[in-house]
């Protein structure tokens, strides 16, 4: 497989404090990578700067072979990297399918002023594909309020596919999910490579994470310290310390 993302001795610094610590890795195309690490260990600064919202004081971001280090965020969006944020902020008055359609057809100058005059709809194969494939269409004409926890999660991660990601970095998305809930997302992950979009993702809940991933990074005080499988991951000493403190 060949490498999509390739990250190389990033580092973040805020103020005195680093926050990132010459962190290196890749995805490969088709893969689903996971990232875990203890609170504080930087896993939400490392999407932060892959995706633009943060500057690293060194190193570089690579993505299908171009440079993307000092592009700004809505450039690598185009460029297929695409982000979720822990907050899920979906638009509440706008059913699920309104929801996928603004992401996938994001409002331009012209765009508002001919929908003023000669209002059409903006359905798209796009997004009927993506209700399908997250099973969201027996509730696509429902508002997000009328929707469980669970449930509007899949649409958040629904919105953020709808643009054909070729990489989605994923934060915390089984945040506040019930067992059951966390089983049904780990399925929905397992679907992306089949329709060309990898996957980043990270989380605290480690039945997502070793039941979805092929390859699991893991961060403590911002630094990579262990890469592997997830059957090697599970039984790291090193992860088992940075987990459970250092005498265990």
């Amino acid at each position: 497989m060949s490498a999509l993302l390739e990250v190389g001795g990033l580092t973040v610094k805020h103020g005195g404090l680093i926050a990132l610590d010459d962190v290196s890795l890749t995805v490969a195309e088709g893969q689903v990578v996971g990232l875990i690490g203890p609170n504080g260990a930087g896993k939400t600064t490392f999407i932060d700067a892959l995706t633009g919202f943060t500057a690293p004081a060194r190193g570089h971001v690579h993505f299908e072979g171009r440079d993307l280090t000092d592009a700004p965020p809505h450039e690598r969006s185009l460029a297929g990297l695409v982000r979720t944020f822990q907050s899920l902020e979906l638009f509440d008055d706008l059913s699920v399918r309104d929801n996928l359609l603004v992401a996938a057809h994001p409002p331009t100058l012209w765009s508002t002023i001919t929908d003023l005059f000669w209002p059409k709809s903006h359905d798209s194969a796009e997004t009927h594909g993506i209700l399908e494939l997250l099973d969201l269409l027996p509730i696509a004409d429902r508002l997000p309020t009328e929707l469980s926890n669970g449930e509007r999660h899949v649409v958040a991660l629904g919105r953020a596919l709808v643009s054909s990601p070729k990489l989605l970095l994923l934060d915390e998305p089984a945040a506040g999910l019930d067992p059951s809930e966390t089983a049904e997302l780990t399925e929905r992950l397992r679907r992306l490579p089949e329709i060309g979009t990898s996957v980043l993702v990270v989380d605290h809940d480690m039945s997502l994470i070793l039941g979805v991933c092929d390859e699991v990074h893991v961060l403590d005080f911002g630094r990579l310290v262990a890469s592997g499988p997830p059957e090697a991951i599970r039984t790291d000493p090193t992860v088992i310390a940075a987990y459970l403190g250092r005498s265990a």
